[in-house]
């Protein structure tokens, strides 16, 4: 059974950090790009960032850039979203999937984050 289990979202005041985690199991993790995709209240869908598995290539959306980092670790079948300098919005669920785009193999449930005062 594939699972993709995001967490680490909740409330984070204007400026402040968060980490998300997405633990992965049932598939070769070490094989796949894993991405990490938003889901805004509005429905609207974005691509959040892309972890590369070749290579450990990264890439970002501009919406995000510079105030994003995404990681794993292979070793713990685990995708990291460290995030910085929130924006209100930023509030979205975050959704861990594969690929990082167009038809998607696998992803998760997502994790809430809410960036407010």
């Amino acid at each position: 059974e594939v699972q993709l289990q995001a967490s680490g979202g909740g409330l984070a005041q204007p400026g402040g950090s968060l980490t998300l985690s997405c633990a992965a199991s049932g598939f070769r993790f070490i094989d796949y790009d894993l991405g990490w995709i938003r889901q805004f209240p509005d429905k609207e869908l974005e691509v959040v960032s892309c972890n590369r598995a070749q290579n450990g290539g990264t890439w970002y959306s501009d919406s995000v850039k510079g105030r994003f980092t995404i990681s794993r670790d292979n070793a713990k079948n685990t995708v990291y979203l460290q995030m910085s300098s929130l924006k209100p919005e930023d509030t979205a669920v975050y959704v861990c999937a594969s690929p990082c785009n167009g038809p998607l193999d696998y992803w998760g449930q997502g994790t809430l984050v809410t960036v407010s005062s």
